[in-house]
């Protein structure tokens, strides 16, 4: 039998990517987190972590048991709080950008929703400035939302690859005197940071195309109305990604930040390992 304090500090310790601040999350001392580690591998009679210095990585044997390890606690939570709130499980008010609710993330939600039936889970998709706002309201149990990379605070955080780009049938032409730009509304973070990039580079532009809808965007980038920055998942096949080559760097990095509000339900935590275990697929996909 594993033992669930141990794989408790074991997922806390590949997540905080170190023994101390998983220490500070399992509310541990660092050698007490360090020997139950040892338990752990000596329970399984591998090594489940590579130790350089500060960095704490995994072995191929860590990542086999880390999902099997959230699912089990997940499991452990869940059996849990259905002896406690046997008539239901209340509500989560979760929140996440469009490009993540047209990606497979609504097969993932409508899963966790049947397996808790006395759960009610509220989704929202909208802009990343508008969820941040909502959560830090007290609108929103959760939140999935872009920021510029290096913030702090969160359950998780994943790098993000975003692109330049332009339709394969119409390209825009790239020397064009003022650049035709397509994009979400005021305070996105994609078209602040498109327009950051051009006037940094000298180069003028102008809005050919707004829109608060995903879809919007893509098709009219396809239709050749101008450039856009997209999101890795987001580019279709009908739009060509533009580089360095063709005069437009990456812009200023971005990541995904999975928040909670402070107190969050065991119901909430266990929809964030979800939601965890998601992201790390896609990013492991798009490596």
């Amino acid at each position: 039998m594993l033992d669930l304090e141990l794989l408790r500090s074991f997922v806390s310790v590949v997540e905080a990517g170190g023994f101390t601040r998983a220490a500070e999350r399992v509310h541990r001392t660092q050698s007490t987190v360090s020997q139950q580690i040892k338990r752990l591998e000596e329970d399984v009679g591998q090594v489940l972590l590579h130790r350089d210095g500060k960095d704490v990585r995994p072995t191929e044997a860590g990542e086999r048991l880390l999902s099997y390890a959230r699912r089990l606690l997940s499991l452990a939570e869940e059996a849990r709080d259905v002896l406690r709130e046997p008539d239901g499980e209340g509500a989560i008010r979760l929140g996440i950008p469009e490009d993540f609710a047209a990606y497979r993330l609504a097969k993932l939600l409508g899963a966790f929703s049947r397996s808790h039936p006395g759960l009610r889970l509220d989704v929202r998709a909208d802009q990343s400035k508008n969820l941040a706002r909502d959560l830090e309201r007290g609108e929103l149990d959760m939140a999935l939302y872009k920021r510029e990379a290096g913030e702090k605070g969160a359950i998780a955080v994943w790098p993000e690859r975003v692109h330049w780009v332009t339709s394969k049938a119409h390209p825009i032409d790239v020397d064009v005197a003022s650049v035709p730009l397509i994009g979400f509304p005021v305070g996105c973070l994609y078209r602040a940071g498109a327009i950051h990039a051009l006037e940094s580079a000298g180069r003028p532009w102008h809005m050919s195309y707004s829109s608060s809808s995903l879809a919007g965007i893509q098709a009219a980038v396809a239709a050749g109305m101008g450039l856009s920055i997209l999101s890795e998942m987001s580019i279709q096949g009908d739009h060509r990604v533009l580089t360095a080559k063709d005069g437009f760097a990456p812009i200023n990095r971005t990541e995904v930040a999975l928040m909670a509000a402070p107190g969050a339900s065991s119901a909430t935590l266990r929809l964030a390992d979800r939601l965890a275990e998601f992201c790390e697929t896609v990013q492991a996909k798009a490596a």
